[in-house]
């Protein structure tokens, strides 16, 4: 309930003036079943804008700081995103990866909405990185269609560390569905799952024209903070 007063009471409409959404491709959401959409990922805003367009209930995997803050402000921000739906995913790697793909799997598995950023963070300059194989590794798994997005537009609407957006209009632009069924039984081979992510972030990368990176992207911010401390 709290989900749909957000989307359509809320979230939406105002989502909906400040950004002005021009929308393409809306078409190639499945009207049911489990599909993974696949997204660029630019700016906080992220996170609302595309849930607000599409019909369905998009289920997303969000970094498990959202859901650990400390104080009152901190309960809030956990409270909000338990309250939409949305997943913790422990980012360390390891163990945990394979944790937030059973996570994925298990959404999908109940035939719904699974969006996830394959960069698996922010871009910190609007270009974009290198995809990590976990949404490969829940596509093989759940045998799930991946619909690509591109958003285009809230890098500078409300790029890292401005707490509101600017007022401008957004382009939010889907691909056609892309099915990996000929990887089937391959979900334990490294070489597969680099394909098929390497695949799906070309896609990204036509539907929003984004200059695109070998590297993954929290590498490349950290390089880039080491140079700045130079």
């Amino acid at each position: 309930m709290f989900y749909q007063v957000l989307k359509y009471v809320v979230l939406g409409p105002l989502l909906r003036a400040v950004f002005r959404p021009r929308v393409e491709g809306l078409e190639h959401i499945p009207e049911e079943g489990a599909a993974i959409i696949a997204g660029n990922h630019l700016s906080f805003a992220d996170h609302f804008v595309m849930p607000a367009i599409v019909p369905r209930r998009v289920t997303f995997l969000a970094k498990a700081e959202y859901f650990t803050g400390p104080g009152l402000k901190g309960r809030l921000t956990a409270a909000f995103f338990r309250g939409i739906g949305q997943i913790p995913v422990d980012r360390s790697g390891g163990k945990a990866s394979r944790s937030a793909i059973r996570s994925g799997v298990s959404v999908l598995r109940r035939g719904r909405l699974l969006g996830i950023y394959p960069e698996g963070t922010r871009s910190h300059d609007g270009r974009l990185y290198k995809g990590r194989t976990g949404v490969a590794a829940m596509a093989l798994e759940a045998g799930a269609p991946v619909v690509p997005c591109a958003v285009i537009g809230t890098f500078e609407a409300q790029p890292a560390g401005r707490r509101l957006p600017r007022a401008m209009r957004v382009t939010i632009r889907f691909g056609e569905p892309m099915d990996f069924s000929r990887y089937a039984n391959m979900t334990s081979e490294h070489a597969a799952l680099r394909a098929v992510t390497d695949e799906i972030m070309y896609e990204i990368m036509k539907l929003s024209g984004q200059e695109y990176v070998d590297m993954y992207a929290a590498d490349a911010k950290a390089a880039q903070q080491q140079t700045g401390k130079q």
